[in-house]
């Protein structure tokens, strides 16, 4: 699931995560938990305004954000971006 991402520089000069738009609907990061690299991909682990946590993942090739997971902080529950394409 394709997701519009803005970001900032914080102080370090890393960039992160401010509001992200997913299936229409705008949210505001509240907390950017982690970051990692893979070969060709950047993840970030981020908080949202609605309370879920979401993983995005930028695919340096397209210049593109996705949505690879998503928990929902009042079921608890986790949802798999990836398990909707099969």
């Amino acid at each position: 699931m394709q997701v519009q991402v803005e970001t900032y520089l914080d102080e370090g000069g890393v960039e992160k995560l401010r509001r992200f738009r997913l299936d229409g609907r705008m949210f505001e990061v509240t907390d950017n938990i982690d970051q990692w690299h893979g070969p060709v991909y950047r993840y970030a682990k981020v908080g949202g305004n609605d309370g879920g946590v979401y993983i995005l993942r930028f695919d340096e090739a397209r210049s593109e954000w996705e949505l690879i997971m998503y928990r929902h902080a009042q079921k608890d529950a986790t949802h798999c971006a990836a398990a909707d394409r099969n």
